[in-house]
């Protein structure tokens, strides 16, 4: 009877002990709450939507990521990450408290509307294309074929687009000698244009003008940059809004 009493005492408290590693948050969800600035930061660093994660609910029970999504676009929640390893994201849900800023609500719902949006497509087919870059390359559906193209859609007057132009250039000549990857990029802008722009910052990814029309309609995107990584079949392995992301999901990719 004794040794029952203490193998069920270890169990509570091994299992209290796991729970408590487990809600081990980076941050207090109240204290970063205190101004917009705080949290946009924070926010912008720490959490990665389009990444693969663990998603947890307000009670910490674990859901889909298509809900998590849902009710950080039509709700009152902000997320936080737990603590773990660099390549491990685990979020949970919590209540926007009533005097945060409104500012938070409500760029929250447009992250996380367009992170749900960008999720949807995985899985899909990329919508077929048959492009001529710069150097008047062909690139499309045929000659990409059995590789991992990775995307970056942007225009010339895209703050965040060129900000990160040495971090996604770093990111190309990282996997030049993966002959089976291949990074192009969508701009909207005109060939003359272009070419006056990229003397001055040059990109390493093969640039194709005059795409609006094909991102607004075949992409529907509204917002940039974005990025996409097809898998080798030509389906849609990720969409993703930033760099910090694109590099995560396509370490994962690479791998497979």
């Amino acid at each position: 009877m004794q040794k029952s009493i203490i193998i069920i005492a270890f169990i509570i408290f091994t299992s209290g002990f796991a729970q408590s590693n487990k809600e081990t948050l980076e941050v207090n969800p109240n204290q970063i709450q205190k101004s917009y600035t705080d949290w946009s930061a924070y926010q912008s660093k720490n959490i990665m939507l389009s990444v693969d994660f663990t998603a947890l609910d307000v009670n910490s029970k674990e859901i889909t990521k298509e809900s998590f999504l849902d009710q950080l676009a039509n709700g009152n929640f902000i997320p936080i990450r737990l603590k773990s390893a660099p390549a491990i994201y685990t979020y949970k849900l919590f209540k926007i408290l009533p005097k945060s800023d409104t500012s938070i609500k409500a760029s929250m719902n447009q992250i996380a509307f367009d992170a749900y949006k960008n999720y949807k497509m995985e899985g899909s087919l990329f919508p077929k294309f048959s492009f001529k870059d710069l150097n008047d390359n062909l690139i499309s559906n045929e000659t990409m074929k059995g590789k991992i193209i990775v995307i970056k859609c942007w225009y010339i007057h895209c703050a965040p687009c060129i900000r990160e132009f040495p971090q996604v250039n770093k990111l190309a000549e990282e996997y030049k000698d993966r002959k089976d990857i291949v990074f192009i990029s969508l701009a909207e802008d005109a060939p003359d244009k272009l070419k006056i722009f990229l003397a001055k910052k040059p990109l390493k990814y093969a640039v194709v003008p005059n795409m609006k029309e094909y991102m607004n309609q075949a992409l529907e995107l509204n917002s940039f940059p974005t990025h996409f990584i097809l898998n080798k079949e030509g389906k849609i392995a990720k969409v993703l809004s930033n760099f910090e992301s694109l590099e995560v999901a396509l370490a994962k990719e690479s791998r497979l």
